[in-house]
């Protein structure tokens, strides 16, 4: 896995490519808490993912209740097929604000 971070509209936002895994994960997290630590909205892009795991699913609810907490925007952008997969079997699609790209997700944001 790699991942980019880059500021769009007031999000920061996170770009997950490749394999979200148990080894991965980590780095991944790391990523996410680091922009919410900085007090910034984030969009989690998984468009490049190719595979995700449990491990990188908590990944993903630990930023949304970090977020949460903070009184922080978070969502996820871009869900691949194969991620949105594995949220929907954990029926997390019902639970993290998912939207195609940022500009629907900031139409959303009214």
């Amino acid at each position: 896995m790699s991942y980019e971070v880059r500021d769009d509209s007031g999000y920061a936002v996170v770009e997950l490519t490749g394999d979200v895994d148990l080894s991965a994960s980590p780095e991944a997290r790391s990523a996410i808490l680091g922009c919410l630590a900085q007090a910034r909205n984030v969009l989690v892009d998984l468009s490049r993912v190719t595979y995700i795991d449990s491990s990188g699913v908590a990944s993903l609810v630990e930023g949304y209740q970090t977020a949460k907490k903070g009184r922080l925007r978070f969502g996820l952008i871009g869900v691949s097929e194969a991620a949105l997969s594995v949220l929907k079997l954990a029926r997390l699609d019902k639970v993290f604000p998912i939207h195609a790209t940022i500009n629907e997700r900031i139409r959303a944001d009214g």
